[in-house]
């Protein structure tokens, strides 16, 4: 019987735990809902705005998937350790690729928005993302929505 329970208790846990983590679906709702009520964009900038930032989004997204395909965790010490100092400093130099490339989208999407939008609402976009990262952190502290 407490054979039973503990194999129970072992399929339920990690059922409830991962229901407690937001869903990607959810993360991209709440963020769309912050950027509207942060930005007071006109119809015609929202006709601007949401297909330039759907775009950025779409690299980003495209830019993540591909990094951590090519990713080895660095926390993992004992992977550094069976790796040569060739492989390493490929995996470290990697990583700039990766900031570089992102810095390169966010400059080009920067560029993208100041041209067919007020400073003043690019501006208030870079805060609101800043914003919103805040946000999500606070609300889903240790993983638990307050």
């Amino acid at each position: 019987m407490k054979n039973l329970l503990f194999v129970a208790l072992m399929f339920l846990l990690p059922t409830s735990l991962l229901a407690q983590r937001p869903k990607a679906e959810e993360i991209e709702s709440l963020k769309i809902a912050f950027f509207t009520q942060k930005l007071d964009l006109s119809p015609e900038e929202a006709k601007i705005f949401w297909p330039i930032y759907n775009d950025m989004q779409a690299e980003q997204t495209a830019l993540r998937k591909e990094r951590m395909q090519k990713m080895i965790s660095f926390r993992k010490t004992t992977e550094i350790d069976n790796l040569t100092d060739a492989q390493v400093q490929s995996l470290i130099t990697s990583e700039f690729d990766f900031k570089q490339k992102d810095l390169n989208l966010d400059k080009k999407y920067y560029n993208k928005l100041k041209s067919v939008l007020p400073i003043k609402i690019v501006g208030k976009f870079y805060r609101a993302q800043e914003g919103f990262k805040r946000e999500l952190l606070n609300r889903f502290k240790g993983g638990q929505k307050q």
